[in-house]
């Protein structure tokens, strides 16, 4: 769902924000479909998930570690000085990724199920990043074999 409207000019309208969120949602349930049907190490969700996990590891070079995908530091990666780093990286996708800012939910930890209480709303670009790094390491493996 691309769209054309400018951020700044934009209302916030209840009822454009009820549409973001049944299509976070809608995302969130097809790639819990999918982690279940296949297993993560088997899956891409981009064809540019090696050139992400790649550039994930060189701007974060804590990614290198597996346990780093493991959970979600929500306050950390929102806060201004997280803000600054992954804007850059998430800009180096805007003409390769449709909706690389598109609001989607990610599982604060990869051991959690979709739940209200276990996500986060996130540009689809980390929710890419932290995704293909899990998958990449065998994080998502679990749900494939429950």
């Amino acid at each position: 769902m691309s769209t054309n409207i400018e951020a700044e000019k934009a209302e916030n309208a209840a009822e454009i924000e009820m549409q973001f969120a049944v299509k976070a949602v809608e995302q969130a349930q097809i790639y819990w479909s999918l982690l279940g049907m296949r297993k993560g190490t088997e899956l891409r969700l981009t064809k540019y998930d090696d050139e992400i996990f790649e550039d994930l590891k060189k701007t974060f070079p804590e990614f290198e570690d597996p346990k780093t995908a493991e959970f979600v530091n929500e306050e950390e990666m929102k806060s201004a000085k997280g803000k600054a780093a992954w804007r850059p990286f998430m800009m180096r996708y805007q003409k390769k990724i449709d909706d690389y800012n598109f609001g989607t939910l990610l599982r604060v930890r990869n051991t959690d199920e979709y739940e209200q209480d276990t996500t986060i709303f996130v540009p689809r670009m980390q929710f890419f990043a932290f995704e293909i790094a899990r998958n990449k390491y065998g994080l998502n493996d679990w749900i494939c074999k429950k």
